[in-house]
């Protein structure tokens, strides 16, 4: 067995160092999954980055509960998505402070709580109440570079330095808003390519574009009669 001293350290340096890449995020999920005796404690490792972090690395840690719940799930140990069921509010409460400062990550938790209840990780019901807290605390711009500030030009009072605060909490640094842009770039960018990701087998393409196309309407119709009739005008002519 190993050290448990040292499997926390290890398991808490994959956390503080998690980010956009799934790599990473899969990369400590197999971790706590090949340490699962100690699942507690390791748990108790995520609450207590989640609470230490700044909130960048609390939207990663955020990401990484999917991966790690998605794990647990195949490889038949419910209990680390158990204790996520039982502090989910906890996790909500660090990753989306109620004071403002994570608005930012409003839209992370979002997605992770439908992920989650698409896993039946959690119930729709627990899904749709965490929901109406989220509401209240989506209050600023949904994305840190888009708060008033220097960055953006911004003037008068309402501007605020870097590292100024905001409804008393700390706001984000110059340097953590550049490294959140990235990895929200990153994340879209891994999004639009599992969008039009489809299998090697060809029914499986013909059945996504199947589904994204529109039912034939009249318009349709007329549009071949008249490039038909083009046609035919062209081959008269020709």
């Amino acid at each position: 067995m190993a050290d448990p001293f040292e499997v926390r350290m290890r398991f808490t340096s994959q956390l503080q160092h998690l980010n956009a890449s799934v790599t990473s995020a899969q990369k400590a999920a197999s971790y706590a999954l090949k340490n699962r005796e100690m699942d507690e404690d390791l748990h108790s490792c995520i609450l207590e980055q989640l609470e230490r972090n700044n909130m960048n690395n609390r939207a990663n840690i955020m990401y990484f509960i999917e991966h790690l719940c998605d794990l647990a799930l195949r490889e038949n140990h419910p209990e680390f998505t158990r204790m996520v069921e039982r502090d989910i509010l906890r996790v909500i409460d660090a990753v989306a402070p109620s004071d403002g400062s994570g608005a930012a990550n409003v839209k992370v938790v979002r997605k992770v709580l439908q992920a989650l209840q698409q896993k039946k990780v959690l119930h729709a019901d627990t899904v749709a109440e965490l929901e109406e807290c989220l509401k209240e605390r989506d209050v600023t711009a949904a994305h840190p570079a888009l708060a008033e500030g220097p960055m953006n030009g911004a003037s008068g009072k309402s501007a605020m330095p870097f590292g100024g605060r905001f409804n008393g909490s700390v706001r984000l640094d110059k340097d953590q808003i550049i490294v959140r842009i990235e990895e929200d770039r990153e994340r879209h960018k891994r999004l639009r390519e599992s969008i039009w990701a489809v299998g090697g087998d060809d029914d499986a393409e013909f059945e996504k574009m199947w589904e994204d196309g529109s039912d034939i309407g009249e318009d349709d119709y007329l549009a071949a009669e008249e490039d038909a009739a083009e046609r035919r005008q062209t081959v008269e002519y020709g």
